[in-house]
């Protein structure tokens, strides 16, 4: 594609190949592209005479060819305008890959003050690549990703009464909120079932032995992340607390650290605080699984065969069909039910 040109998102950009290479529809991409050739017209002919073989380049710095970080072209852009060292950074792309969310979650370098009436730029995360990021992903989530759903209402009530006496016994700097009980019974469930739990690659799909538990956080200003707690399953509920506290107050003030924004192994969504009663997820790839929980709301329920007033949640499961079904995702959510009706246990 000529630079400046218009495609619709998902077009190939470019084929490389290397000498010899049949066709370039068939090549592989790679990380980097050969030494560069003449051009061609369509119209040369498929065999050429052969040409004298150029010199041998010097020897390549230490930084150069196989020690270069794999990024995507707007990564390496957005990391130049930020002083971000590539280097420095995990990737969370494709074969680890970085990508701009990758960068945005990293610190700054401080830069020069600016020029006399240059017009400053607004401090914090850039919502604009921000967007373009998260369509990216979505993008590729919907268009790569054969997903399936699930949905299931919980009865809140054994929780609640748990949650209501254990708070009160709590100073109120360690009294915990509802959204992490269903935290941590996710995050047990997900030890359970760990086919849930970790990457789909080219090589097949990679369970972790972690759960890192991708929390999705609103940005003031627009935009939305899910930055990891590290080994939701070993917290403690104060603990677990605590972190999901810390972790929205930096995500706020833009204070994420690189390895929280690239490596959760799953992401559980919630829109409860917004009125929302039910929320069926985009997979975030290269994950295989999204939970959603929506408002806790009072419903009619039949009890010993009685019509009686409960708190009830509806929690959802997207998944990947092609690393689980839905019978597994049946059991994950029967999981997370069983594990909120023993509170106590979390």
């Amino acid at each position: 594609v000529e630079l400046g040109t218009e495609v619709p998102v998902g077009a190939p950009l470019a084929f490389i190949r290397v000498n010899g290479d049949a066709g370039a529809q068939g090549a592989e991409p790679v990380a980097e592209a050969p030494a560069p050739m003449p051009p061609q017209t369509p119209s040369a002919p498929a065999q050429t005479a052969p040409r004298p073989e150029p010199e041998a380049p010097p020897p390549a710095p230490a930084t150069a060819r196989g020690k270069r970080p794999m990024a995507s072209p707007a990564a390496r852009r957005l990391a130049a305008e930020k002083g971000v060292d590539l280097s420095t950074l995990s990737g969370s792309g494709p074969d680890g890959a970085i990508v701009t969310t990758d960068v945005l979650a990293a610190p700054s370098v401080a830069k020069p003050a600016p020029a006399a009436g240059a017009k400053p730029r607004a401090k914090g995360l850039d919502f604009a690549e921000m967007r373009k990021a998260i369509a990216a992903a979505m993008a590729r989530s919907k268009r790569e990703i054969p997903h399936y759903y699930l949905g299931t209402s919980i009865d809140m009530r054994a929780a609640t009464d748990w949650l209501e006496t254990s708070n009160a016994e709590r100073p109120p700097t360690e009294r915990i909120l509802p959204p992490v009980l269903l935290m941590k019974a996710t995050a047990l469930a997900l030890k359970k079932m760990p086919e849930f739990n970790g990457f789909n690659t080219e090589d097949g799909f990679m369970p972790s032995e972690h759960v890192h538990l991708g929390t999705a956080v609103a940005i003031r200003g627009g935009g939305l992340i899910a930055p990891a707690i590290h080994d939701a399953d070993q917290l403690s509920l104060v603990e677990l607390m605590a972190a999901l506290r810390d972790l929205v107050a930096r995500v706020r003030s833009g204070g994420l650290r690189s390895s929280e924004m690239t490596d959760p192994t799953v992401t559980l969504t919630s829109l409860g605080d917004r009125g929302v009663e039910t929320v069926y997820g985009a997979i975030y790839p290269p994950q295989v699984a999204i939970i959603g929980f929506g408002k806790t709301v009072e419903r009619p329920c039949a009890i010993d065969g009685e019509i009686v007033a409960r708190p009830v949640v509806t929690a959802t499961l997207s998944a990947d069909h092609r690393v689980s079904d839905g019978h597994k995702g049946a059991l994950l959510l029967a999981e997370i039910d069983a594990r909120l009706q023993k509170p106590e246990d979390l």
